[in-house]
């Protein structure tokens, strides 16, 4: 992930006199790093994970540190959240006997050394630290891994929402959005009423026209393709099999993998992560798969085509088609074509000349 700050300035318009960006056609980005801070800060200081259950109080204290980078960029109005965020929080627990007496007061961590944009569908990984490791110590601290965990998860999720829906732009995002149409309806009505309230046929046709061309866009909209061509250094027989042998698969992905190699049959890639079923299979020619991502909103499955193509004996060419990959997720991130597209280039294509040597 680009650094706040650094990244291409073709696409960062420095700030008008004026200080407008009009219709967001431009890239704009915004730190969000001191929001993190306050919005983490809000959320858990003074939790109360136990409030007596079995003789256990236990409770956030305060935000340690939030560290990394976190921003927000927009353009035309679409989000790209960024963040990479190392996150610490203090807690505290008192254990009591049946009569109320303070058995021992403990003071403990909890770390998240990694939120990210990247893993936004994802828990994060939580640990759990207390200071004092004796018996009544090591009760407390199982009780917040208990009881704490799933409040903690929760409030994570808040702000990876919240990071979705523009952070701290939310606000300016949504007055803009509402703006342009009360332009456009004013537009219409004064030239309806400079016409008499008629409308030429020319204009209702024209108006016609534009008409459908808006419902043909919108039954796209929220939808990418993706395409891709890479070489290797192989025969087209050997790549097609790679790529639909599942022990292979796990080989160069590291991860398992379950691959049918009949049509209508199903397939699990990434530990489970996509999910799908093979369409149309030619040995050594095509491969087209249905494909879902977990993160995905339910109900979408995009289509995977892969035409393998051998102009030489020794030489394969792959041209990808990848339909219908959703805009965003559905936890709001806007960057899941993105995420897809470097996922075929880095974590199949070139792994596959890595692993097996078939680079160009």
């Amino acid at each position: 992930m680009a650094k706040f700050g650094e990244g291409d300035k073709r696409w960062i318009v420095e700030d008008r006199p004026d200080g407008t960006n009009v219709h967001n056609w431009h890239w704009s980005e915004t730190n969000c790093l001191e929001w993190s801070r306050n919005f983490f800060t809000k959320q858990f200081t003074g939790v109360v994970i136990l409030a007596g259950e079995g003789n256990l109080f236990i409770k956030v204290t305060k935000i340690d540190k939030v560290e990394g980078e976190a921003y927000v960029n927009v353009r035309k109005g679409k989000i790209i959240p960024g963040y990479e965020l190392n996150v610490s929080l203090s807690w505290e627990g008192e254990a009591k006997d049946s009569d109320g007496k303070t058995l021992l007061k403990a003071d403990g961590l909890v770390d998240m050394p990694y939120i990210s944009d990247e893993n936004a569908d994802e828990d994060p990984e939580i640990r759990f630290t207390v200071k004092d490791e004796g018996p009544i110590g090591k009760t407390l601290k199982e009780a917040m891994v208990k009881k704490g965990k799933s409040i903690i998860l929760e409030k994570v999720r808040v702000y990876v929402e919240a990071m979705a829906k523009g952070g701290p732009c939310r606000d300016e995002l949504e007055t803009k959005k509402v703006a342009p149409k009360s332009v456009v309806a004013g537009s219409a009505s004064v030239a309806v009423e400079k016409s008499g309230g008629g409308v030429p046929a020319a204009a209702a046709v024209a108006e016609s026209k534009v008409v459908k061309e808006k419902k043909t866009v919108k039954t796209k909209e929220g939808f990418k393709t993706i395409t891709m061509t890479e070489k290797f250094s192989c025969r087209a027989k050997d790549l097609y099999e790679i790529l639909m042998d599942e022990n292979r698969w796990k080989g160069f992905t590291q991860s398992n993998a379950k691959i049918s190699k009949d049509v209508n049959g199903p397939i699990s890639l990434f530990d489970g992560s996509v999910t799908g079923m093979n369409v149309e299979l030619e040995e050594g020619k095509l491969i087209v798969q249905k494909w879902r991502f977990g993160s995905w909103p339910d109900g979408l499955d995009s289509t995977v085509k892969i035409v393998f193509k051998e102009p030489e004996t020794g030489v394969t060419v792959v041209n990808l088609t990848h339909t219908d990959v959703p805009e965003e997720d559905r936890y709001g991130n806007a960057t899941v074509v993105e995420n897809t597209e470097r996922g075929w280039r880095d974590l199949i294509f070139h792994r596959i000349r890595a692993v097996f040597g078939f680079g160009m």
